[in-house]
């Protein structure tokens, strides 16, 4: 069956009034931004819970709805431990950042680093955010792009550019303002559209189970796993990693990356952005864990339905090609063998006399698509024309879309993915396009000008970044799980600027020449540990922390005692 044709006039007109109500609504009501203020900073007249609902639509791209299922789907609850540091990182942000933040009218956080330490510190600290949220905001781009290219044969370039521009548009249009209204509506499409999914598969599942069978059949598979006390490093997701490197992530992401502090720098007074976080501190650890929830109900749905050997459609077509079709063939009817003996072991939930043999079929189920994704990167060697994905992570909860919900919902549910895209990709515009303008045009290159010459300048920085988002998203290539990748490239840089912060704030006699220094030691090393797979992604936040922090007091112990001025504040 050709899954495009899922896609019917209902679908369309959903999809469309949904997108294009945004971005008007976006354009429309943030069309007077004329000063500075307005366009950077909304204003400063922004709610709590606009901060709060701009702040999870920030975080919460397409990737989340689209990965996490997949990653739940795969591997269980347990990667919701990445997010146990987020409510600890809240806390801090709210007693240390924003007062000070506040205080100093930034316009962006690394503004403060220049009366801490000095200039270059501040221009470093800006321009390692520039290249991660660079990089990422092309991934908020290109990951529903080329998962919706994939399942419905839409053409990859075309929805990358269609993306952008639409984000482009209503950001260049209103600034920050602009980003928070939208995101509101965002979020509650958002919302709505999740709760749908959740009990649409629910309603699909045979009469007699329920959701305490359904769940008792996702433990009897080990998917209902949520905390994992071990020491083991090689495993990326523990209570340990989740507390300490996620704390450190989320310290680093919420307290320092511009595209976040930029929505409650908007905040009406210091109040209402501490309550804005705290609001995302206390409702994002429950959104992830559903969100991972209806990936697992969408594994419990399969064990009743038939499923592809692979979800990604492209790889499957690029077998039934192959001198490999053969092979793959006999793969596939092993599978549905096993498909088909547990439905009748699970027909009437699972007993426990019968889970041994449930985990041995999932197993041999596994070893199977194992061997698929074996033939597939095969195929993907042989090919010098086009990456062939054998991960079908990211195509999970996409295939249960549009093969299973009824016409209508599946627009809202596009309309949902896209909406996460755009609310993500439009934070990160907007930051990276005020953090070029004011930490580094304005600064270095051109103060002595007009008010309305920065807002120019910062919607072209914005259209600037638009475009190159787009042709990052153009030119990647999908990793092991999209929304890994985000995290990694956050990992790489966020420890690092988060240790220049926590040395300006707390240790007052290391001074400019030192942390300056620190900080490129430390990005030089932390860069090499991840090439060289040394430690799970999530403890770089906590080692470049730790190592800028060091570095910068061992060389003004050392080095430059006598070689630097009194600091400003």
């Amino acid at each position: 069956m050709e899954i495009a044709s899922k896609l019917h006039l209902i679908d369309w007109v959903v999809l469309s009034i949904t997108l294009i109500s945004i971005v008007a609504y976006g354009t429309y009501v943030t069309r007077k931004n004329n000063n500075v203020t307005d366009y950077i900073k909304g204003g400063n007249d922004s709610k709590w819970w606009t901060i709060g609902l701009s702040v999870m639509a920030t975080q919460a791209s397409a990737i989340t709805f689209l990965s996490t299922p997949g990653q739940a789907f795969d591997s269980g609850m347990g990667f919701v431990q990445f997010y146990f540091g987020l409510p600890i990182a809240m806390i801090i942000i709210c007693v240390v950042f924003i007062p000070i933040y506040h205080k100093l009218k930034v316009y962006t956080a690394y503004e403060f680093l220049e009366g801490r330490f000095d200039l270059k510190t501040r221009t470093l600290a800006a321009i390692l955010f520039l290249v991660q949220r660079g990089l990422a905001a092309g991934i908020t781009i290109f990951a529903p792009a080329i998962i919706l290219s994939a399942v419905l044969g839409w053409d990859l370039l075309l929805l990358n550019i269609i993306i952008g521009v639409l984000v482009i548009i209503y950001t260049v249009s209103g600034g920050t303002k602009a980003v928070n209204v939208t995101q509101k509506q965002q979020m509650i499409i958002i919302f709505i559209g999740m709760l749908i999914a959740f009990f649409m598969i629910m309603s699909q599942l045979p009469a007699n189970i329920t959701f305490t069978k359904a769940l008792e059949i996702a433990g009897a598979s080990n998917k209902m796993e949520v905390l994992d006390f071990s020491f083991d490093l090689s495993n990326r997701y523990t209570v340990w990693t989740g507390i300490l490197g996620g704390t450190f992530l989320m310290l680093s992401y919420f307290g320092t990356d511009q595209s976040q502090v930029q929505r409650y720098l908007s905040g009406k007074s210091i109040r209402e952005s501490q309550l804005g976080l705290i609001f995302n501190g206390l409702l994002k650890i429950p959104m992830q864990f559903f969100i991972l929830l209806i990936g697992v109900m969408v594994f419990v749905f399969y064990q009743f339905n038939p499923s592809p050997l692979n979800f990604n459609p492209g790889a499957n077509s690029a077998v039934q090609n192959s001198k490999y079709a053969n092979e793959y063939s006999v793969l596939e009817t092993k599978h549905i063998t096993i498909e088909n003996t547990k439905k009748e072991l699970l027909i009437d939930g699972v007993q426990k006399k019968d889970v041994q043999l449930l985990q041995e079929l999932n197993s041999a189920d596994a070893a199977i698509k194992q061997q698929s994704k074996e033939i597939i990167n095969k195929i993907d060697a042989e090919n010098d024309l086009k990456k062939i994905e054998s991960n079908d992570k990211d195509y999970v909860f996409i295939h249960f879309i549009l093969n299973n919900l009824p016409r209508g919902l599946i627009g809202l549910l596009l309309a949902v993915i896209l909406s996460a895209a755009m609310s993500s990709t439009a934070s990160e515009l907007n930051a990276l396009a005020s953090t070029t303008a004011i930490d580094l045009y304005k600064r270095n290159v051109s103060s002595q000008k007009s008010e309305a010459h920065f807002v120019k300048a910062s919607k072209w920085f914005t259209l600037f970044w638009g475009i190159i988002a787009i042709g990052v998203a153009c030119i990647a290539n999908l990793f092991d799980n999209l929304i890994q990748l985000v995290n990694i490239i956050g990992s790489i840089f966020y420890g690092n600027v988060l240790g220049i912060f926590l040395l300006a704030f707390f240790i007052k006699f290391i001074k400019g020449h030192a942390v300056f220094l620190a900080a490129l030691i430390t990005q030089a090393i932390i860069i090499s540990v991840f090439i060289l797979d040394w430690l799970p992604y999530l403890w770089l936040n906590l080692l470049g922390c730790a190592l800028v922090m060091m570095f910068a007091v061992l060389l003004q112990t050392f080095v430059f005692s006598d070689k630097t001025k009194t600091s400003k504040i």
